[in-house]
């Protein structure tokens, strides 16, 4: 949302009613300009917080970048981490419980797997878990992956990111598809855990995106809306199918 200018971006969750929201610097360039402004930002209408860390060191040396990631952790924020950044495990322990890995999608050649996580949470005792559904589901169809996650690290889990993915590993929104695979982990589930969207809509779809993100969690929600279009879900299968081939 609204790339780059983070003001703007605040305000239309604002008006859209929502009540999570992630601040993003997945750039470097970004990060000590939105940190410099945490102060002036209308915060207050949010119940949760986030900050994700840039995704790559160019200009920062590591030992710069936790530096200024020690800001953010004085404020009492999770911030969410690729695991893929870190070289030096010792420096990021200074986070203690703030610093929130996140598992990732293919593209990337760690934090994968519930293996790949035990390795680096065994390094990080205190650290917390940022679940992305769309990456797992994208390394691992049957979403079996995505159970062992649960069972492994939802003691640590602080905060899910929700939305679909194509080819390319571009974020895309949510769709029904997406919907159905992520229900088979949705009662593991604290139903107090923030859910932030990465869905790329505009600001006159953001209200919609999250009443569909919803169906993900709510049984009678989700019953009522596939009733409504004529369809099913097998549930051996658990493919969509229409009514007419269940009757």
């Amino acid at each position: 949302m609204a790339c780059g200018d983070f003001q703007s971006g605040i305000n239309m969750l604002i008006d859209s009613g929502a009540n999570v929201i992630e601040l993003s610097a997945l750039r470097e360039g970004e990060l000590e300009v939105l940190i410099n402004s945490l102060d002036d930002l209308k915060l207050d209408h949010f119940d949760y917080v986030s900050f994700h860390a840039p995704s790559k060191i160019e200009r920062y040396s590591e030992e710069q970048l936790v530096f200024h990631l020690k800001k953010i952790a004085k404020r009492n924020i999770n911030i969410i981490l690729h695991p893929d950044v870190i070289q030096n495990i010792s420096l990021w322990r200074s986070l203690g419980p703030y610093l929130c890995i996140e598992n990732m999608d293919k593209r990337k050649r760690i934090g994968r797997t519930s293996i790949d996580l035990e390795e680096i949470f065994d390094n990080l005792h205190e650290a917390s878990f940022c679940f992305d559904l769309v990456h797992v589901r994208q390394v691992d169809p049957t979403m079996s992956e995505a159970l062992i996650m649960m069972k492994k690290f939802g003691a640590r889990l602080k905060q899910l990111h929700v939305s679909d993915v194509n080819s390319k590993s571009f974020h895309e929104p949510l769709n029904l598809e997406a919907i159905v695979s992520f229900r088979k982990i949705a009662g593991l589930i604290d139903p107090d855990i923030p859910i932030v969207l990465e869905s790329p809509v505009p600001k006159d779809k953001i209200e919609h995106e999250m009443q569909f993100a919803s169906l993900i969690f709510d049984e009678n929600k989700f019953q009522e809306f596939i009733r409504s279009i004529g369809i099913s879900i097998n549930p051996y299968t658990g493919r969509v199918e229409s009514l007419a081939s269940t009757l």
